[in-house]
């Protein structure tokens, strides 16, 4: 009787590992299953993410551009009047033509505009790289240099090796008197002048502007001690990215 007690509750023992590990086994296999299916469905997310950035439409400003950047001269002049000097700018001061929220076109005493009336919170232009594609709106931009913004403008038919290089430099990081790092174009737009200024280059903050009339190496580093002094010194301060 012992014997026979002993072979049923082996038999039994033996069932329930088998069933053990046949659910185990299934358990695997709906798992496989479930990660193979949100692998699937990312990779058709992407695709279609993808095909709609890719596709048609307005194209923003660009945001990295390194893998067709242009060296520049390294920078061998921090000082802003010194760095402008040398490269033949002028340095100017506007006086603040207004700062008044309007919906409708203005027309701005300096060139390029370096403060006045703009559009209303949350129309203002976005931070980036515009090379290549439209230039946002002049109300939209004086609204971005208010914000503490520094713009670079050059002059449309300049040559392509040159505004690749202005890439280059939009893109370079670079530590601010505000105390913030501008990084990868932080806090700057580069942009295709759309108010027929008269200079090769020119860059503007809230109430100053640096024009070089002819674009030279030198011009790098009066752009650089430019962005340096005057970003994030606008009347009102916005530090996130916009």
């Amino acid at each position: 009787m012992s014997s026979r007690q002993e072979e049923k509750e082996r038999r039994k023992q033996e069932r329930i590992e088998r069933e053990r590990a046949e659910a185990a086994a299934a358990q695997r296999k709906r798992l496989v299953q479930i990660v193979a299916g949100v692998v699937v469905a990312a990779a058709v997310a992407a695709g279609i993410a993808v095909a709609a950035t890719g596709g048609g439409g307005d194209k923003g400003p660009d945001t990295n551009r390194a893998e067709d950047a242009i060296p520049i001269p390294a920078r061998s002049i921090t000082d802003l009047e010194d760095a402008a000097k040398a490269a033949g700018c002028v340095l100017i001061h506007p006086k603040i033509e207004g700062s008044n929220h309007v919906p409708d076109e203005v027309q701005y005493k300096t060139n390029p505009p370096t403060s006045g009336d703009h559009v209303p919170p949350g129309e203002q232009a976005s931070d980036g790289n515009y090379a290549g594609v439209e230039s946002p709106a002049k109300e939209k931009y004086v609204h971005s240099l208010q914000h503490g913004r520094v713009i670079i403008h050059y002059k449309p038919g300049l040559p392509e090796r040159r505004i690749k290089q202005l890439e280059t430099l939009w893109q370079e990081s670079t530590d601010t008197d505000f105390g913030l790092e501008s990084k990868d174009g932080g806090f700057t737009l580069l942009m295709q002048n759309n108010t027929n200024m008269p200079y090769d280059v020119a860059a503007t903050a809230w109430g100053h502007l640096l024009t070089c009339k002819s674009f030279n190496d030198k011009a790098f580093d009066a752009i650089r001690a430019f962005r340096q002094r005057y970003i994030l010194k606008g009347p009102e301060v916005v530090t996130q990215p916009e």
